[in-house]
């Protein structure tokens, strides 16, 4: 799964990154949870614009906000009827910088921070959806997960969906599931300090080596 990543990219290099017709202000973290506002690329009127939603999906047709998962499986998006709804009208990029894992060791686990060697900044793929109740509204995204690539793999089995810049319209446009897949580009891992284990703790220090 993927329930903990850092955005701190400034926004000048986000519009540039993903050729934003509409960029926005949004919350810089090296520390986001789950319930957090978080940034997201998304098609309005056929251009890439960037808004803010709650991480955690609720789909247009729940009657509370109760549920709200913040990871789903690429294998089952467009069948499962909590998301399959959002894979065909709703799909998005999440901009991020990193993201975490823990790795359980008997009872202890060890946080790792993972990030792109060659880039600042990846996209994860995400749907997205629009939900209403009485005077109540929201709306929010959850990112899609895969198994693991090689690097992934000595700390847990599933991994975020990280696409590559050439792929963000064959997933915003088209949605193509066959890009779904592990992240075959270089990546960079290593052990972080247990501060990150409390979503109040931000700054560098959480993605410095330890």
């Amino acid at each position: 799964m993927c329930g903990r990543f850092s955005i701190i990219s400034n926004s000048k290099n986000i519009e540039e990154h993903f050729s934003l017709a509409r960029s926005g202000e949004y919350l810089k973290s090296y520390n986001i949870s789950p319930s957090s506002n978080i940034p997201v690329v998304r098609l309005e009127h056929d251009n890439r614009a960037l808004s803010n939603l709650h991480w955690g999906l609720v789909p247009h047709w729940a009657k509370d906000t109760k549920l709200k998962p913040i990871n789903a499986k690429a294998e089952t998006i467009d069948t499962k009827p909590f998301f399959r709804s959002a894979f065909k009208n709703n799909r998005c990029l999440i901009p991020a910088n990193g993201f975490y894992e823990w790795k359980r060791t008997n009872k202890h686990k060890q946080p790792w921070y993972f990030k792109l060697k060659d880039t600042e900044l990846m996209a994860f793929a995400g749907l997205w959806d629009h939900w209403e109740h009485d005077d109540e509204s929201m709306e929010s995204c959850t990112i899609i997960t895969t198994g693991a690539n090689d690097v992934m793999k000595p700390v847990h089995d599933r991994m975020p969906v990280i696409l590559n810049p050439e792929d963000y319209d064959g997933w915003l446009i088209e949605g193509n599931k066959t890009l779904l897949q592990p992240y075959s580009g270089k990546m960079i891992a290593y052990p972080v300090s247990t501060i990150v284990n409390n979503p109040k703790h931000n700054g560098k220090d959480l993605i410095e080596p330890v």
